[in-house]
């Protein structure tokens, strides 16, 4: 398997809509992810063509494309960043056939260099659902340390959940 990991180009961000829109009801729900919050398509693509004009410094995402013999499996998108400083970054495997395969971890890894890089950052963070066991055991493998498991609601797609959170830093 020849693993490639980089930022996601704009003309590829419709993965992004595309793995949420036709996730099953009980896969978002793992996700902590409300499916009546979900943005239109359009709406989404129109959101990552705004940011993707913005210099790095003044967005408010970045999005990493995960590819298996060029083929995309995954992605991981980061956000709530101050550039210099912090962002929190989210993981998917896109494809029900390709998790739990042992790519996650090193994607993640990969994906985290590439944040570090380019938002210039010293702390990485990730939240993933606290019962959603498959982030969670990914994001330790790839070097992340637990900080704590809380209640909140932690984005505009989510619900209030319990989540874990990990950090990265440098």
């Amino acid at each position: 398997m020849g693993l490639a990991v980089r930022e996601m180009v704009v003309e590829e961000v419709d993965l992004i809509s595309g793995y949420f829109h036709n996730s099953t009801p009980e896969h978002l729900e793992i996700l902590g992810v409300d499916p009546t919050r979900l943005p239109s398509p359009e709406t989404w693509r129109d959101r990552y063509l705004r940011e993707y004009a913005l210099p790095i410094q003044q967005r408010t995402a970045l999005a990493v494309i995960w590819l298996s013999d060029d083929r995309p499996i995954g992605f991981s998108t980061s956000d709530k960043f101050v550039y210099g400083d912090r962002a929190n970054m989210h993981l998917h495997i896109v494809n029900p056939e390709n998790r739990h395969r042992g790519a996650g971890v090193e994607c993640v890894r990969r994906s985290a260099e590439i944040y570090f890089e380019r938002l210039k950052l010293r702390n990485l963070f990730c939240e993933p659902n606290a019962f959603n066991i498959a982030p969670n055991r990914t994001i330790q493998k790839a070097g992340f340390k637990y900080v704590k498991t809380y209640m909140t609601v932690p984005g505009l797609l989510n619900y209030h959940q319990a989540v874990t959170r990990w950090v990265i830093e440098r």
